[in-house]
């Protein structure tokens, strides 16, 4: 080839460079964040009309003295996030949904987590209200992006944080949520409110998520909060000192081959355990980890099916090095043919 023609050439090379850059499409290497312009964590995936969307819990560098509430975690607002492929970077959609814009909102806006019905997004979201008692309200949109409008009240009956709703095949939709510590779910073991509240210790009976019918508007519970159990092969209730395997929070629903299966975070062991039952209420038994520490204090997730293959979404702290600044990752997810899942390896670095 000339020199001349080499020349003519270089200008289509660059632009072959820097095509998937200005697409947006760019491709990503495994293990790395999903996206890095803005923090984000919990990452809670689903696929609406064939494309994937995230709905993550946002950072803000805030760097407030941590109390031992989960106070660091200060977020005011969601963004959705869109993935064209597995291996693409995400794309930020914009703000879906502010605090300032929820009436009865204060402070602390965790893990959201989203559906549809009937053409309607439904974005699910825990706030602490003006008493600094966390709720769990719902806002809705016309697109998966929104940005959504957020109901004047909070879910009647509602509490703790870290909703995640399930519409099961027959159109029927549930929503598990509560966590313990930070998110509060010691303290409704009355059924009121009590901030004397303890969680469980010991031998005593481990503490489970709460778990609820969805009505047909999608905004309200139909029928009580009830707790789901979760025991060992031989059908006993976890044990609170079983911090490896007992719910701490994060919990999430999704249906393998007709079976349910609850995973969760462990917390203090931050690990990301599940456990599967025939029926949604429960209950579950426990079945094993998938996946190991991460970089950073809390361990959160979402599975989902997309086209033809399952995901694990899951964050971590290996970017910032700092705990309450944390970046979504996404691993493929194996299940075995006894229907069991195969823990996830993905990469990851200590946290300083």
């Amino acid at each position: 080839m000339t020199l001349a023609k080499q020349a003519l050439l270089l200008p289509f090379a660059l632009l072959a460079m820097l095509l998937p850059t200005l697409t947006g499409c760019e491709k990503r290497t495994p293990g790395t964040p999903l996206i890095t312009s803005i923090w984000t964590a919990d990452p809670s995936a689903h696929v609406f009309a064939g494309k994937l969307y995230i709905y993550p819990s946002h950072d803000l560098e805030k760097n407030k003295a941590y109390k031992g509430d989960g106070d660091q975690y200060d977020m005011e607002d969601y963004h959705v996030l869109s993935l064209k492929s597995p291996s693409a970077n995400a794309i930020d959609t914009g703000e879906a949904l502010n605090m300032k814009d929820v009436p009865w909102a204060g402070s602390q806006m965790w893990a959201p987590d989203a559906a549809t019905k009937n053409g309607t997004y439904y974005l699910y979201f825990p706030a602490k209200d003006k008493d600094g008692i966390f709720r769990i309200g719902v806002a809705s949109a016309t697109t998966p992006t929104g940005p959504f409008k957020a109901n004047a009240t909070p879910i009647e009956g509602s509490f703790s944080m870290d909703p995640a709703v399930l519409v099961d095949t027959d159109g029927s939709a549930y929503m598990v949520f509560g966590g313990l510590w930070g998110g509060q779910l010691e303290r409704w073991q009355t059924g009121t409110y009590d901030t004397a509240g303890q969680a469980p210790t010991g031998a005593a009976n481990a503490l489970g998520p709460r778990i609820a019918k969805l009505d047909g508007t999608m905004t309200a519970f139909d029928g009580p909060v009830s707790e789901i159990s979760i025991v060992d092969a031989s059908g006993k209730p976890l044990r609170a000192s079983d911090e490896r395997r007992r719910f701490f929070e994060g919990a999430w629903l999704h249906k393998y081959k007709g079976k349910y299966y609850l995973s969760y975070s462990t917390g203090t062991s931050h690990l990301l355990a599940y456990a599967t039952s025939d029926t949604v209420m429960g209950p579950y038994t426990f079945q094993g980890t998938i996946l190991d520490p991460v970089a950073g204090w809390t361990t959160h997730h979402s599975i989902v099916e997309w086209k033809g293959k399952w995901y694990l979404f899951y964050h971590d702290a290996s970017l910032s090095k700092k705990d309450n600044l944390r970046t979504v990752k996404m691993a493929e997810l194996f299940y075995e043919k006894d229907g069991t899942i195969r823990k996830v390896t993905p990469n990851k670095a200590p946290v300083k």
